[in-house]
């Protein structure tokens, strides 16, 4: 199946990283080279980009995609993760970039690729991993988490209110087999929910999933560890721009936007600040930007995604 992921925000994104022809741009999350390609057409030959994805399937789709300006712009492409973007750079002899955009939304192509494991509407091997040379799988969760580590995963990251009765179905279940499969799962799911509330809403395994996927991946940790030192890559003017595609997700973006333009921790009441603590920029939107009527329409995906952007001071 070819790569393929419809940009959301794209020409937002675009805007709002505010293009140097000749800035050095980075794209944490190169999917099929959408943002990127649009990010080298606004480049001249003294532009830089670098693109960087975990996913083997990404890197090789993006090469492709950005072709056309391999003579135009220096490019570079890393199957790594968004996490080593500063080891990445180091390794490139770069200290500081002028840019830097990540989408975390989940590929149409690993998404419509069902042995890839992340959708629940077909059936296929328990996966889900982002990174494929990762040992661990979304099967080794589901089969080796405690009853209450389960019902963590997905309270927390799945913001399923059925959680702890799922919890207790699947290890119901696996005591009589190993759960390989997403329609086996779908189907103890199914089980954990009363049927009044499975008839109301999307699917009833869709907030388990993301929670597997999530924990899996480790995507909110690696997240919350990154962001701090993405700004202190960039220089002055850079822009980073965020889009998220759950409250999860831009919960710990706003957070950490707005601690770094106002990192002062001194009690309200103190007539000066004597925590030393200086701001490292400003928030550009105050409120998440969000995709037009239009886009929606025309892709389906995008309704839940927010684009959040700082800039460095």
């Amino acid at each position: 199946m070819e790569f393929s992921h419809k940009s959301v925000l794209l020409r937002e994104t675009i805007e709002g990283l505010q293009i140097k022809e000749d800035g050095i741009y980075v794209d944490g999350t190169l999917g099929g080279g959408g943002h990127a390609f649009y990010v080298c057409e606004c480049l001249s030959d003294k532009g830089w980009f670098i693109g960087i994805d975990q996913d083997a399937a990404a890197v090789e789709a993006a090469g492709i995609r950005l072709l056309p300006y391999q003579d135009k712009v220096k490019i570079d492409i890393v199957r790594s993760n968004f996490q080593k973007t500063p080891q990445v750079l180091r390794g490139l002899g770069i200290s500081k970039v002028d840019g830097i955009v990540l989408d975390l939304g989940v590929s149409s192509y690993q998404l419509d690729t069902p042995e890839r494991g992340f959708t629940y509407r077909e059936d296929a091997p328990l996966d889900m991993r982002m990174d494929q040379r990762q040992e661990k799988t979304a099967k080794d969760i589901i089969n080796d988490y405690s009853e209450m580590e389960l019902y963590r995963v997905i309270r927390d990251y799945g913001e399923e209110k059925f959680a702890k009765n799922i919890a207790k179905h699947i290890c119901q279940a696996r005591k009589n087999k190993v759960i390989e499969s997403t329609d086996e799962l779908n189907d103890i799911i199914k089980a954990a929910i009363p049927i009044r509330a499975r008839s109301a809403g999307g699917h009833p395994s869709k907030r388990t999933f993301q929670a597997i996927r999530i924990e899996l991946n480790q995507e909110l940790t690696i997240l919350e560890q990154s962001i701090d030192q993405m700004i202190d890559l960039l220089n002055s003017g850079g822009r980073i721009c965020i889009i998220t595609f759950h409250s999860l997700e831009d919960r710990i973006v706003k957070r950490i936007f707005r601690t770094n333009e106002n990192p002062c921790t001194c009690p309200p009441d103190f007539p000066k600040c004597v925590c030393g603590k200086v701001s490292k920029g400003k928030v550009v939107t105050r409120k998440p930007v969000l995709p037009s009527e239009t886009e929606i329409a025309e892709n389906r995906r995008s309704k839940s995604a927010k684009l959040r952007i700082f800039e460095k001071a």
